[in-house]
């Protein structure tokens, strides 16, 4: 694949995996903390919440990246607060693509899991509380096992999601290469280039054999849960 794709475009490739991937991982607890809380908790705001994380998905894209540039860039309230304190800077960083993406890919990943924890029947988990079982073990050995292949496939589309995202990634850290430009902003860059349409199709090429094989890869495990779940 490196003799077949430039030194650019695999730059392109390799940062979009990181990003996808670490938008994934660390968008994953909180996902299902959210889908948890949602599917199985009555609590004053619940629809708020409700409303705010599906939020990205009404945004346009460009929307979304601005309130991000507004809220993490180096002036803005929070992003003022980790430069001055840690040094940490989201704006035109691969960071903060990653939180980009993440954040535009969290609504599916929520949407996914609430729907597996909302298929396990409450009865399982009162009956495990009956033996002794606090709320975190209940859990654990119950619920969790049970909507793993809902988190699986909620990790799947928030890759997927992560990486085709645009608008917002673009808008937030900008598209410069080596650094911000990911598939997405590698194809419109070549798509902007005479005579690019031989490049941008190397690049959508690949976009698509990522997306198939990490699609298989979800539905291999979730067999393989699903299995042992049964067993």
């Amino acid at each position: 694949m490196t003799h077949w794709l430039t030194a650019e475009e695999w730059q392109a490739v390799e940062l979009s995996l990181r990003v996808s991937s670490w938008a994934t991982v660390v968008s994953l607890p909180f996902g299902i903390f959210v889908a948890y809380a949602l599917a199985r908790w009555r609590f004053p705001g619940r629809q708020l919440l409700n409303g705010v994380v599906h939020l990205p998905l009404i945004l346009p894209p460009v929307v979304t990246g601005y309130l991000l540039l507004l809220t993490f860039g180096r002036r803005g309230p929070i992003g003022h607060f980790l430069y001055e304190t840690f040094g940490i800077v989201f704006a035109f960083r691969w960071t903060g693509a990653a939180l980009a993406t993440g954040i535009m890919a969290f609504p599916l990943m929520v949407r996914a899991i609430r729907l597996a924890v909302e298929a396990v029947d409450p009865k399982l988990e009162q009956a495990a509380g009956t033996l002794g079982a606090n709320r975190a073990m209940v859990f654990v050995t119950v619920t969790l096992p049970l909507i793993l292949p809902g988190i699986l496939a909620g990790s799947v589309l928030a890759f997927a999601r992560a990486m085709g995202e645009f608008g917002a990634t673009i808008t937030f850290v900008s598209n410069i290469p080596g650094q911000t430009q990911t598939l997405p902003s590698a194809i419109y860059t070549v798509l902007q280039v005479p005579d690019g349409e031989a490049q941008a199709m190397r690049l959508v090429l690949i976009s698509v054999v990522i997306a198939m094989a990490a699609l298989f890869a979800s539905e291999a495990l979730a067999r393989a849960v699903a299995r042992r779940i049964g067993a």
